[in-house]
């Protein structure tokens, strides 16, 4: 069997950023959410909630819709976004393993005949959270619940934080859009270090409290010069 990771790996983009911006167009009411998924992205990057309760409160828009005709209506739109190779090479036999919902990853791959998905099982009524966070190492943790990981032929995902899975397949390749690589074999370019040292969710926290502090400080500045 073949396993594949889902967003930016056969999937061009994030899906749930995609699912939602799809939703917010078709159905603009849902602009009042935004103050509140702000209010708790902020309080995930300053490290005063986890992924999972600041994903759950993302989700929570979903309360507004109908899920399951806006899954298929968006699906209509964006299945041209799995990648070509994909499409190619796809089997029945594939197994996707994503950190993104059940509900909309599943509905794609049920277009290609492929109906194994190991996702994060999201609530489609209140978006709440009914698995944890389908992520690292969780990923292979769900595998085993279901599959023999001697089974698995080749692994592809995008990102290094797979490994876990990678390293539990017989062979695993990392995909950047449509060029795939042997994992083995990857070497990091010097951009890439410094992508990998820089985007974590850490380095952002800092950043956007120094932005804050030097709001603030200039701010009281000019407040106490009047």
């Amino acid at each position: 069997m073949n396993v594949y990771d889902f967003d930016k790996t056969i999937y061009s983009g994030d899906s749930s950023l995609d699912f939602y911006l799809f939703c917010l167009k078709s159905k603009p009411s849902l602009v009042k959410y935004i103050p509140f998924q702000l209010f708790w992205l902020t309080k995930y990057m300053l490290g005063l909630c986890d992924k999972v309760s600041f994903k759950e409160k993302f989700f929570s828009f979903v309360r507004d819709i109908n899920t399951k005709y806006a899954v298929e209506r968006f699906w209509d739109k964006n299945i041209s976004k799995v990648r070509p190779w994909y499409i190619k090479q796809k089997s029945k036999t594939d197994i996707i393993v994503s950190a993104s919902p059940e509900f909309l990853v599943s509905s794609c791959m049920k277009r290609f005949s492929v109906g194994n998905c190991i996702c994060t099982v999201v609530s489609e009524e209140d978006g709440t959270f009914l698995t944890p966070n389908c992520y690292g190492a969780e990923k292979l943790k769900r595998f085993k619940e279901l599959y023999d990981i001697f089974n698995i032929d080749s692994f592809y995902s995008d990102s290094l934080s797979d490994r876990v899975m990678a390293k539990n397949s017989k062979k695993a390749y990392l995909v950047n859009r449509n060029h795939i690589i042997s994992w083995n074999d990857y070497v990091l370019s010097n951009t890439q270090k410094i992508k990998n040292l820089f985007y974590t969710p850490e380095f952002f926290r800092f950043l956007f409290i120094g932005i804050i502090n030097v709001f603030s400080s200039t701010l009281f500045s000019w407040i106490f010069s009047i």
